[in-house]
């Protein structure tokens, strides 16, 4: 049974968890990794090297609409695909456990759930959300 006190409050700890990791790695990419080298890299493991800006935007927006509750089940709906595209391409090749060389899929496959339950559980409390719309 969900205790409907508590519920909202585990959706907003969830949806700041998640906000901030897709920030993190969003900025990572910008800061550490540069977009050029982001796009190389995308390059490297077959993928086209524009869907490495396109991967910063959608995690530095999508962090931060997250983050602040506006549509955050729908946001985190749509960055599932990003997160299994990172899990398949990125990591799949490296094993599972994170920690090995290169980073298994681990990690992204178990944000990609998270965000698949953040989508499940909603903005929850504190959450801005667009004028008209109400949780379901």
């Amino acid at each position: 049974m969900i205790d409907t006190r508590t519920a909202p409050y585990a959706a907003l700890l969830l949806r700041l968890a998640l906000g901030i990791m897709f920030l993190a790695h969003g900025l990572m990419k910008v800061l550490v990794f540069t977009p050029a080298g982001t796009a190389g890299y995308f390059e490297s493991i077959g993928l086209p090297g524009w869907l490495g800006y396109v991967t910063i935007a959608a995690e530095l927006g999508g962090g931060a609409l997250i983050l602040l509750g506006v549509a955050a089940r729908q946001v985190a709906l749509l960055l599932v695909p990003l997160l299994l595209g990172a899990a398949i391409f990125g990591h799949g090749g490296n094993g599972w456990v994170f920690s090995n060389q290169g980073g298994g899929w681990e990690y992204p496959v178990f944000l990609a759930v998270a965000a698949l339950v953040q989508a499940l559980l909603g903005d929850g409390a504190l959450a801005l959300k667009p004028l008209g719309r109400s949780e379901r």
